[in-house]
């Protein structure tokens, strides 16, 4: 479906080149993220009154301490590039296996009193900022 092929394009397009908060490459460049890290569920088929977008990341490393940062740092990318299409939420996971805690990381990317939060914090926000500004 074309629909879905071009917000998984536009989404991919808003988070290739944030950059890692512990090197100086893109999440793409390290393959945190590809052309299967974007996935969009239409309600329809799943049987839900709204759809999700879901955007998995493959932390570098299993034990990466920055993981949740480049999660919330995905999560900030795609909602200020306004990429979301209408009645569809955002679902951002660390791709099961490859990270130690990347269920409790998930379950933190996608608890908006969490999120929120989060970017309260002036030093966490000040580096999600300069992930997502390179």
């Amino acid at each position: 479906n074309i629909f879905f092929l071009n917000y998984m394009r536009l989404n991919l397009e808003a988070i290739r080149d944030i950059r890692d908060p512990e090197h100086p490459h893109t999440l793409e460049e390290l393959s945190v993220v590809d052309e299967t890290s974007v996935k969009v569920l239409d309600p329809i088929l799943d049987e839900r009154d709204f759809g999700i977008v879901q955007v998995e990341f493959t932390p570098t490393v299993p034990h990466c301490s920055l993981a949740s940062l480049i999660g919330l740092s995905i999560r900030t990318k795609v909602t200020q590039s306004q990429v979301l299409p209408s009645g569809y939420k955002l679902d951002i996971s660390v791709v099961e296996g490859t990270h130690a805690t990347d269920k409790e990381i998930t379950k933190q990317l996608n608890d908006k009193e969490r999120v929120a939060a989060a970017l309260e914090n002036p030093k966490l926000r000040q580096m999600v900022d300069e992930c997502i500004a390179y």
